[in-house]
């Protein structure tokens, strides 16, 4: 999932609404089907952002809505400054592996 930048936004809460946005586009009702808890997924989150460091992990893992996960951050996503050198857009990128036992 790709995310615009609001400019008064941080990093961390870019990452999280495009975190918010690839899970709340995908239906992920099989654990139910399985006999399972939608509490037993394992979610591993993996984010792309041009500066990893400004990412918080723990609001990242706020944002999981069921289950428990781990958070990678790696160098990725774009930032590009306006011509004025006064403003940037950033893109972060957010992929969520979801995984149960069975």
């Amino acid at each position: 999932m790709l995310l615009y930048e609001h400019p008064l936004s941080s990093y961390a809460q870019k990452v999280k609404i495009a975190l918010r946005d690839a899970l709340w586009h995908n239906s992920l009702t099989v654990a139910g089907a399985v006999g399972k808890s939608s509490d037993d997924m394992q979610v591993e989150v993996l984010i792309g952002v041009p500066k990893p460091d400004q990412v918080d992990r723990k609001q990242v893992l706020a944002v999981l809505p069921h289950g428990s996960g781990t958070v990678s951050v790696v160098e990725g996503g774009l930032e590009i400054a306006n011509e004025a050198g006064t403003d940037k857009t950033v893109i972060a990128q957010a992929a969520a592996i979801v995984r149960l036992d069975l």
